[in-house]
């Protein structure tokens, strides 16, 4: 969804230009984000090995994580993509993108987000509970 949020950000972009704005602050801005997202995903990624967990969402949960940034967020790496949307937006010069951003995380928490979280409370119940009632779906 994030990808496609890039990909049709760009094509319409150049049928119908919606320019962020030109100049260093827009870049450095773009910067922010892909740093950001990186940032994220590898603290993700270290904490679900630090639990010995896969981070395969069709493989099964061995452990349910909440260190890391999963204290902050019950999905960081969903939040890490949409920072990279942002990001890639600014850096692509267009409103487009960060616009079909909306959709694409709507989608993401209905679909995607809501099918994960309806199996961690089957495979890890009350403590899975606890866990929703502490961290934010987002942020």
């Amino acid at each position: 969804m994030y990808v496609a949020a890039i990909g049709i950000g760009w094509i319409v972009n150049r049928s119908l230009p919606l320019p962020v704005g030109a100049g260093l602050p827009r870049v450095l801005a773009a910067w922010v984000f892909v740093l950001l997202w990186a940032s994220i995903t590898a603290a993700a990624f270290y904490t679900f090995w630090r639990r010995r967990t896969s981070i395969v969402p069709i493989r099964p949960a061995t452990a349910l994580v909440d260190a890391g940034p999963y204290r902050l967020t019950r999905n960081p790496m969903y939040v890490a993509l949409a920072f990279l949307t942002i990001g890639m937006g600014l850096w692509m010069n267009t409103w487009w993108v960060i616009l079909l951003l909306v959709p694409a995380v709507v989608v993401i928490d209905r679909y995607v987000i809501a099918r994960e979280e309806a199996y961690l409370r089957r495979r890890f119940g009350q403590p899975y509970e606890d866990y929703t009632q502490r961290v934010r779906r987002w942020i």
